[in-house]
């Protein structure tokens, strides 16, 4: 049973950083485009435009994979500053503050940038190319004699 799910584990991962960034990417796309029944944020406002910018951006590195350990690094990173910027001030804990979302995502952005990115990442695909395009242009080699 735990070799199943040990196999399954890198897929799971993927899958579970391609929602993250997706959801991540919608904060970002609602503040700045006004999309989802939000209003949009006015460009160059600190430190909410910045923020929707690194939700929007972020997001979608993450879900794609592509830089994963950077962009959740910087995601963590805006979301540790949101929450104690404009959530903590208004109470010591996430569920008296209404700082849940930025505390969650947070938390798990910072976990990914130990996990790194799981299956299905456009940077294991580039990493995977990069070592058969290594390999490739190898000189040959003869066989090694044993005695």
């Amino acid at each position: 049973m735990h070799t199943r799910l040990n196999q399954a584990q890198p897929y799971v991962l993927g899958l579970f950083r391609i929602i993250l960034g997706l959801l991540f990417t919608c904060h970002g796309a609602a503040a700045l485009f006004g999309l989802f029944g939000s209003s949009s944020i006015a460009a160059g406002t600190w430190p909410k435009w910045y923020a929707a910018v690194i939700e929007l951006i972020g997001g979608a590195l993450v879900a794609l994979g592509l830089g994963t350990r950077i962009a959740a690094l910087i995601s963590s990173g805006s979301m540790a500053y949101a929450y104690f910027t404009v959530h903590q001030p208004e109470g010591l804990l996430p569920i008296q503050n209404g700082g849940e979302a930025a505390a969650i995502f947070c938390w798990i952005f910072l976990l990914l940038v130990f996990t790194g990115p799981g299956a299905m990442s456009l940077d294991r695909l580039f990493a995977r190319g990069s070592t058969e395009r290594a390999e490739d242009h190898a000189p040959d080699r003869a066989p090694a004699v044993t005695v």
